[in-house]
């Protein structure tokens, strides 16, 4: 992911961010990520995207930094990283409650944040 340009990363972060839509689409408590197999494959794929996220926006702020902070402060994108660092270093400890309100509450946040940077996406 180091070598691919922040427009790239931008795109690939939105990608990312439509896939945990779909996948979160059927989710409604974080139970639901516990309660069966396919819960758990959610919460790892979900994971797993939102472990990448935060790698593309490490690698922008490496790179790039006034891209991301024309539109939100250096704490907003620090956070994401650090959350990207729960879930590489530290997976076993992660709760299924904190990534259902990722989800729910943080992903629409960081996707209209995403889209004002990238205004060729679609709406």
């Amino acid at each position: 992911m180091d070598k691919k340009s922040s427009e790239e990363l931008i795109d690939y972060i939105l990608l990312s961010i439509d896939l945990i839509e779909e996948r979160f689409s059927c989710i409604e408590t974080g139970d639901d990520f516990l309660d069966t197999r396919t819960g758990l494959e959610k919460l790892d794929a979900i994971s797993m995207r939102l472990q990448s996220i935060g790698e593309a926006i490490k690698n922008i702020l490496k790179r790039e930094p006034e891209v991301l902070l024309r539109e939100k402060s250096s704490n907003y994108w620090s956070d994401i990283v650090k959350f990207r660092e729960v879930i590489s270093h530290h997976y076993i400890d992660i709760d299924a409650e904190i990534v259902f309100e990722i989800c729910k509450d943080e992903l629409p946040e960081l996707k209209s944040a995403i889209k004002n940077i990238n205004p060729k996406q679609p709406g």
